[in-house]
């Protein structure tokens, strides 16, 4: 498994799964990630596209051990969930079993973070107990950010009315879950960071300990691409312009900065530097 050092900080990734996503005309997560456009980019091979033009990504849980907290930052989306994101499948993973083995058992964790409700950030909140869904981290708190939760709560969409029915209903229900802001504080080293578009209330993680920055993207950006092309938008994105406005504001903040980037969706390396390309960017792990 992954694992970098910030300070007295370690982040460790737990891969749920790999996943890679072909380009099709109709219906690509990237539409403008061509394989034409994409072999303009030779930094991407072999990390993190195929030959053919398929983007390599990858469905994994960030562990944050700061002192004094134990966070998990995203959580994946879970067993015994069929989903659309997924064709329907559902998952039978050894997740929580990863964890444990990397010296992270269910209820050694002290806080989740979902840096949004999408399906594949909030899946392994809960976990089947009999006909129940119950949380998975029964001795930690669950931060949901305030504005993230309103919207989807009041969302027509089934299919998110039933990711937030056995997936962030149950943990409010347990008494777990805390509404937080955007710019919330969880420890004198992690805090949150407002990066909305790709949702009203999405979030990525700010890790600064003993002179040293990482930042945990969420879906700020899906894949490192998106790094020279700020501009372009995943089908997802709720809000593509503000999505590609704060795209292109945090390449540019921390470009050519030694701050290290730790892509949610990146495979592996998944975590490297925004440099500066030409008249554009690149990942440089």
């Amino acid at each position: 498994m992954l694992q970098w050092r910030i300070g007295a900080v370690t982040v460790t990734r737990i891969v749920e799964m790999d996943f890679p996503a072909p380009y099709h005309p109709h219906y690509s997560l990237l539409p403008d990630a061509t394989p034409e456009a994409l072999r303009a980019m030779p930094w991407l091979y072999p990390d993190f596209v195929e030959a053919d033009g398929t983007l390599k990504l990858s469905i994994h849980a960030l562990l944050v051990e700061a002192p004094g907290l134990r966070l998990v930052v995203d959580t994946c989306i879970g067993n015994d969930k069929p989903r659309n994101l997924i064709r329907q499948q559902v998952l039978s993973t050894p997740f929580l079993a990863r964890m444990a083995e990397a010296g992270w058992p269910r209820d050694s964790v002290s806080a989740v973070v979902c840096t949004h409700l999408h399906v594949d950030h909030v899946g392994w909140n809960t976990m089947r107990d009999g006909d129940k869904w119950v949380p998975t981290f029964p001795n930690a708190r669950y931060l949901i950010g305030r504005v993230e939760h309103g919207y989807w709560s009041a969302s027509a969409d089934d299919n998110q009315a039933e990711i937030m029915a056995d997936s962030v209903t149950p943990i409010f229900a347990a008494g777990l879950a805390d509404l937080v802001e955007m710019d919330h504080r969880l420890s004198p080293e992690v805090r949150l960071m407002p990066t909305t578009g790709h949702t009203p209330g999405h979030v990525s993680v700010v890790i600064e300990s003993e002179g040293h920055t990482a930042i945990i993207t969420g879906d700020t950006m899906h894949h490192p691409c998106q790094i020279a092309h700020p501009e372009w938008a995943v089908r997802f994105d709720e809000d593509a312009d503000a999505a590609g406005a704060t795209r292109h504001d945090f390449v540019t903040r921390h470009a050519d900065a030694p701050v290290l980037i730790i892509g949610t969706h990146f495979a592996g390396p998944t975590a490297g530097y925004i440099v500066a390309d030409g008249d554009r960017w690149k990942f440089s792990a």
